[in-house]
């Protein structure tokens, strides 16, 4: 059963962020899975603000950066800074030295700011000249990114997006939500709370009893097939399928939904719940599926319908 604390954490973010259900359960999947979440939608339907909230709701450093095209990858790692008093360098933390970091508009920098955050999402660790530091256990990229405009982006490179565990969308709200949408906005922002925030020995534990539940092995079938049919597209519209990180980002949400909603062990609805933001930008459509419109997550669909779920 998920601890009363994340329970409240999710009530939370679901009172602060309406009409997103799904957005915060895959945020908090992300999180309890030590993953990294993509958040891709239009200017104004609060992806900073979920992401935010999540900051101020976890025990924890949080730290925004706004992604340009002349950013420097110094302004994430930090630098040496000389200091003339006695001839010393001293070296500077930048903002990835944080717990949370929100990537804002991440398709805006160039590629040696992405490879300086790849090696951290990647590897847990942050290299800066001839010395390397651990970032601490809890360390979660949230980044955002806005599918209209393109003038001034740089695709992420594929190596980069399979470090993403869930590609979650956002879309635009029917006139009933964004009518309460108006009405909160009216109260103003929620005080934020030291006392109720979500510790991170309760994070850590509400990790290891999620890696606890239950999978049947007729289900972990299930989850490699499916993999692995990406790979061997009769159709030939997947040019590239999903790698075995893939496999294992799978099982390990799986369970994660699971214990979200109060339960042991995995059901079939979990895994196909799942599949599609965590493999949506795993597949590479070929170039018969560009001309015909297809998307990762059109052929994500059409591999869901091919692999049986048991």
């Amino acid at each position: 059963m998920p601890q009363p604390q994340f329970s409240q954490l999710r009530q939370r973010l679901n009172e602060q962020v309406l009409g997103q259900p799904d957005l915060v359960d895959g945020l908090l999947i992300a999180l309890l899975c030590e993953g990294h979440v993509l958040i891709e939608g239009a200017p104004g339907l609060a992806k900073t603000r979920l992401v935010k909230a999540l900051g101020a709701a976890l025990e924890g450093r949080f730290a925004r950066i706004q992604f340009t095209p002349d950013l420097l990858p110094a302004d994430l790692t930090g630098s040496e800074v000389f200091h003339p008093q006695d001839g010393s360098f001293v070296f500077q933390p930048g903002p990835l030295f944080n717990h949370l970091i929100l990537a804002d508009e991440i398709n805006r920098a160039p590629a040696k700011v992405q490879s300086a955050l790849l090696e951290a999402m990647a590897e847990r660790q942050i290299t800066v000249g001839k010395k390397s530091w651990r970032l601490p256990p809890l360390f979660m990229v949230a980044a955002t990114q806005n599918p209209i405009e393109q003038e001034g982006t740089y695709p992420l490179p594929e190596a980069q997006l399979d470090r993403f565990l869930l590609k979650l969308k956002v879309n635009y709200p029917d006139p009933a939500l964004e009518l309460a949408i108006l009405r909160q906005h009216r109260q103003g922002e929620p005080a934020p709370d030291a006392s109720r925030q979500l510790g991170l020995e309760s994070l850590q534990e509400a990790r290891r009893q999620v890696l606890a539940v239950e999978m049947q092995p007729r289900l972990e079938q299930y989850i490699v097939h499916l993999v692995c049919a990406s790979r061997q597209d009769p159709s030939g519209l997947i040019a590239y399928g999903a790698s075995p990180r893939a496999t294992l980002g799978l099982a390990r949400a799986a369970r994660a939904r699971a214990w979200l909603e109060g339960r042991a062990f995995v059901l079939p609805e979990d895994i196909s719940t799942l599949a599609l933001p965590l493999l949506r930008h795993r597949l590479l459509p070929s170039y018969p599926a560009l001309a015909q419109g297809l998307d990762g997550d059109a052929l994500a669909r059409q591999l869901l319908e091919r692999v049986p779920c048991p």
